[in-house]
């Protein structure tokens, strides 16, 4: 991309309600300031970078108002393994758990309304969902089955309306994304028949009328995140490779925006493309402070990736690029039903003491961890107006992805004895939050 002469525009926005805010540990030193921004032009980029403040001023925390579930009772409300989140216009929730086998729907207060379908091949049953669920703009509900090759299609009511067949055999944890047009967009690989060191991701899109439509690719980044590598030759001839990240490091990152465009960054620095298509391009910036990897967090992710090498090659030895000292400028993008861009910051982690404990957000074979961090957001507008942090409570889980719509929020959240409840959320100011140990009724 090359730079053409510009002029950057400072822009000061002064919030006249605050609606919500961010926090987290690390609470931004310029809390309290009005936003201010400088808007610049990059070739086919506008750029607009935050220098200080926010526009909801304080920080925000996500306040309980439902939760459904329980510890002991009735079998409806007894959570095995969600893995599978969606929410209706009206507030209806879907899950589905895969230890129960089903897929559930909750009244916007909490209450069980009904199961949709059971397991089998027949019309609207399947046979090993994965985290693929959504409500279409229409109300139909969508449930992705690749065992069965196909995402089944429901009436709020819980009825078959048919199925649009899909690529079998890809467990994902990705969700199905869903444009505002209904347009619903389905992980798949590019590349399947290639070496699994060379796989591609993409999205398959599907119109709402079940047709095939095209296929979106990730931002071509100029960006190879270090790695780590195993392999093994079996008896029988089979050679198996193994490939992880190296822990801490950056890396690319994208999701699809409701509004039809790749959201996406590449972790070096604090830097979110928004690929617009019948806009220019948008770069959102902010400056951050690097979070120090501590002594016993490299550590422990060490001992994680050596495990997760040697479940593949018992004689491995750590032999890549070392863990960094410093975290990387953000972890994620997640998208809102409304488009807004909510950045998973890293955390000052801290070690949970006691014996292991489960770790949501990171799958595989490695041992549970010990470390954890708070889960913290930044969020922007579309347009790329800075609102705040807002942070989230212990237990928040980043898997099945939460739902966000405006200023609500709804996510699986785990309980000190690991219990999974679907909670409703509301973005609050901190000064206005109820203090962290209120019990909801």
């Amino acid at each position: 991309m090359m730079r053409r002469p510009c002029i950057a525009t400072l822009v000061t926005y002064i919030a006249l309600t605050t609606s919500g805010c961010g926090a987290g540990e690390q609470v931004d030193s310029s809390a309290g300031l009005e936003w201010q921004a400088v808007h610049d032009t990059i070739g086919d980029t506008i750029v607009v970078r935050t220098i200080t403040g926010s526009i909801w001023r304080e920080p925000a925390e996500l306040v309980p108002e439902v939760r459904v579930g329980v510890f002991d009772g009735v079998a409806e409300y007894i959570f095995g393994e969600l893995i599978g989140l969606a929410v209706g216009d009206d507030g209806s929730i879907y899950v589905y758990d895969r230890q129960a086998r089903s897929l559930n729907k909750y009244s916007p207060d909490g209450t069980f309304l009904a199961t949709f379908g059971r397991e089998g091949a027949g019309p609207g049953e399947y046979r090993s969902p994965d985290s693929g669920l959504a409500v279409l703009p229409d109300g139909r509900i969508a449930l992705r089955d690749p065992a069965n090759a196909r995402i089944n299609l429901y009436s709020p009511e819980g009825e078959s309306v048919g199925n649009w067949p899909i690529r079998g055999g890809l467990q994902t944890s990705q969700p199905l994304f869903v444009d505002t047009m209904g347009t619903v967009a389905t992980l798949i690989l590019l590349n399947p028949t290639d070496a699994i060191t060379e796989w591609e991701s993409g999205l398959a899109r599907i119109h709402p009328d079940g047709t095939p439509a095209d296929t979106v690719k990730g931002p071509d980044y100029d960006h190879e995140a270090p790695q780590l590598r195993a392999e093994r030759t079996g008896a029988d001839g089979n050679h198996s490779v193994g490939v992880t990240t190296v822990p801490f490091s950056p890396g690319a990152v994208w999701t699809l925006s409701p509004h039809g465009y790749v959201v996406g960054g590449v972790s070096t620095d604090y830097a979110i493309d928004l690929f617009r298509t019948a806009e220019p391009h948008l770069r959102i910036e902010r400056d951050h402070e690097p979070v120090p990897v501590k002594s016993g967090e490299r550590s422990a992710a060490e001992r994680r990736a050596t495990a997760q090498m040697r479940n593949l090659d018992p004689n491995w030895r750590w032999s890549g690029p070392p863990v960094p000292d410093r975290k990387p400028a953000f972890r994620d993008i997640l998208v809102g039903e409304d488009g807004r861009i909510w950045v998973q910051l890293y955390q000052p982690g801290y070690e949970v003491a006691g014996e292991e404990v489960h770790e949501s957000n990171e799958r595989g074979g490695a041992p549970p961890a010990r470390w954890r961090e708070p889960v913290v957001f930044d969020l922007f507008e579309p347009d790329g107006r800075y609102l705040g942090q807002v942070r989230a409570p212990d237990g928040f889980s980043l898997f099945p992805a939460p739902v966000m719509r405006g200023d609500q929020v709804w996510a699986v959240v785990r309980d000190e004895l690991d219990v999974q409840y679907i909670t409703r959320f509301r973005v609050t100011p901190a000064s206005r939050a109820p203090h962290a140990d209120r019990e909801m009724s």
